[in-house]
């Protein structure tokens, strides 16, 4: 199971958060902040949460992205694309919240639900077990990714689930792109073996 295979792409903005904006209209009028927010907000909450920011802090982490967009947006120059570079900001805005948190309790691990089961349950076709069993996937692919450390998560989650090029990471986080590759493979080396460790569980607990 890989996490790209397991999860398939959600997102839970409000309701009228969400349009469909050309890109290209976004990359030629990038100072235009609201049709930047409006194309590029699920895109933020998912990848916000899929790097495990507790479910009650959705909300603030994403405005705080936006807020450091809207100051920045006038830099934005073009060199990278603009999805590469919120990417930067998302992952450099939840490690910011991940400091903060550790100054109040070094103990913080989190405990708000990473997954919406709505929004995972899938078409409405499916029966109550295929739902269940969907969800129930999503919450266990969520729970091995929590199990990485943050530069194997972070790199895991913008190839995996993003699908973004190891070039385009590497300039959305700022690294060699030799340092992305070596991160996702040990990334990926980490969520099998995690995989497989859940696997031998779930068998122990049948046999048990």
């Amino acid at each position: 199971m890989t996490a790209r295979a397991a999860i398939a792409p959600s997102t839970a903005p409000p309701a009228d958060a969400v349009s469909a904006v050309p890109e290209a209209e976004v990359q030629a009028a990038p100072l235009d902040f609201a049709k930047v927010y409006r194309k590029l907000f699920p895109l933020v909450w998912r990848t916000v949460r899929r790097l495990g920011v507790d479910a009650s802090a959705h909300e603030d982490v994403c405005q705080e992205v936006f807020v450091v967009v809207h100051r920045r947006l006038p830099e934005f120059r073009g060199r990278s694309s603009l999805k590469t570079w919120i990417f930067g900001i998302v992952v450099n805005v939840v490690q910011a919240h991940r400091r903060s948190l550790r100054r109040q309790s070094p103990a913080h691990r989190g405990t708000g639900e990473l997954v919406d089961p709505d929004q995972l349950a899938g078409p409405s076709n499916l029966s109550p077990y295929e739902a269940m069993t969907r969800a129930e996937t999503a919450r266990v692919v969520h729970d091995l990714l929590a199990s990485l450390d943050e530069e194997k998560r972070v790199v895991l989650v913008l190839a995996e689930l993003e699908e973004m090029p190891p070039a385009e990471i590497a300039q959305g986080i700022r690294v060699n792109i030799n340092t992305v590759y070596a991160r996702l493979r040990a990334a990926r080396q980490a969520f099998s073996d995690a995989v497989h460790r859940h696997d031998a569980r779930i068998r122990g607990s049948r046999h048990g």
